[in-house]
């Protein structure tokens, strides 16, 4: 069996490197090509080429590309002609992936989207696409699969892979218990892992953590970082305001186990802070046409995917944005500000209420808690791997293996 892999994103080498792994743990004798990145090809893929370096997220960036990404769909094209190809699976970079998927359908050989692009919060009209040129939408999210298949696709939740990768997480155990023997409350910020979001977010964020300050005296602020130049740019701002904060890098996950509360840029962070009960706020500054964007074309409740993961109905009613301190807004496990605004002040009230009310924190962490046991389970990988057999008639292999 040979399977033709195309992802575009870090997070998708990743993704697609556990699945490749979960696959050929069913029949070891599985080959998977196509593109990927260098996760993938110690995972054993083959690869045709290294995606992951030319992640391209602007428009003119892409039609500066066309020719190249054109050269790859005809490459793409001309193995599938060339060789028996049993399956198509798509992660990330729709953009790119449907031309994939046409040429794939195209030729008769069933196509698998791992992780479907997020056609429910904008674009609903996308589902065309997927209708057309994908056969089976394989959902990280659990109200994912009841939203498409009211509009026409074949679609099935596994999980997001994402907590497959917590679940084996290696922590620096010393360093927590280090940050834990200050038994002062330790408010943890992050400003995001792209470099707009942290020069969007931070001032913001750093104003809210020093109104909790003047509150809390004994209240101990730290940022994690996720790149060198953003720690270089917080640690200026710091140093030039002489402010008491400590900065890290690459212990995100260790200070996610130490911290009593977050603030944090939204984002699939979301997701770890739920898994590690985190009390957190999240924040999101944009400008006012985007603003005005969103409110015109953003059809979802919320802009956290935890929020999401909690609500009954996803679907927004009307053209209002969630507003955490309106008192008739539905409570949401993980409040958040999406706004053009300083809502610094906004924002340290709900820290500060955490802080100082034991009792809502623990509302709080129980919250998360019921949360984390419904969704963040781990085997999604291989409940994809699964299904991609299941749907091209391989899925006595897992049936003999189980036997053996």
């Amino acid at each position: 069996m040979r399977i033709f892999f195309s992802v575009g994103e870090p997070s998708g080498d990743l993704h697609g490197s556990n699945l490749i792994r979960h696959l050929q743990s069913i029949d070891p004798a599985i080959e998977c090509v196509g593109f990927g990145g260098p996760k993938m090809a110690g995972a054993g893929c083959k690869l045709q080429a290294d995606f992951t370096g030319m992640a391209v997220m602007l428009f003119l960036q892409v039609i500066a590309h066309i020719r190249t990404f054109l050269g790859f769909v005809r490459q793409a094209d001309e193995y599938f002609a060339a060789n028996k190809v049993d399956a198509v699976v798509l992660i990330d970079f729709p953009g790119f992936n449907w031309w994939i998927a046409r040429k794939a359908k195209a030729r008769g050989i069933p196509v698998f989207f791992y992780g479907v692009p997020q056609m429910w919060a904008w674009g609903a009209w996308r589902t065309r696409k997927l209708r057309r040129s994908v056969d089976h939408a394989i959902c990280k999210l659990p109200f994912e699969p009841e939203w498409f298949a009211q509009r026409g696709c074949t679609a099935h939740y596994v999980g997001h892979p994402f907590f497959d990768q917590l679940t084996n997480q290696r922590y620096d155990e010393p360093f927590i218990e280090q940050l834990r023997g200050d038994h002062r409350p330790l408010l943890l910020l992050l400003p995001g892992s792209r470099n707009q979001e942290v020069e969007s977010n931070w001032e913001m964020m750093r104003s809210a953590a020093m109104n909790c300050l003047k509150q809390i005296p004994q209240l101990r602020i730290a940022v994690g970082c996720f790149r060198e130049n953003q720690l270089k740019y917080v640690r200026e701002d710091i140093d030039r305001n002489k402010l008491p904060i400590l900065t890290f890098i690459d212990r995100t996950p260790e200070l996610m186990r130490a911290a009593d509360v977050c603030i944090a840029c939204s984002g699939s962070v979301s997701l770890e802070l739920m898994y590690h009960k985190l009390p957190t706020v999240i924040v999101y500054k944009t400008s006012r046409l985007t603003m005005w964007l969103h409110s015109m074309f953003i059809r979802c409740k919320y802009l956290t995917l935890v929020n999401l993961m909690a609500s009954d109905s996803i679907r927004r009613v009307g053209k209002k944005t969630y507003e955490p301190c309106d008192p008739n807004s539905v409570p949401v496990p993980m409040p958040e500000f999406l706004t053009s605004m300083d809502r610094s002040q906004d924002i340290s009230k709900l820290v500060v209420n955490w802080l100082v009310h034991q009792d809502e924190r623990e509302k709080n962490v129980n919250w998360l808690g019921k949360l984390r046991e419904k969704f963040a389970l781990p085997g999604a990988s291989g409940r994809a791997a699964e299904i991609i057999l299941q749907r091209t008639g391989n899925y006595s292999i897992r049936e003999q293996s189980r036997a053996a």
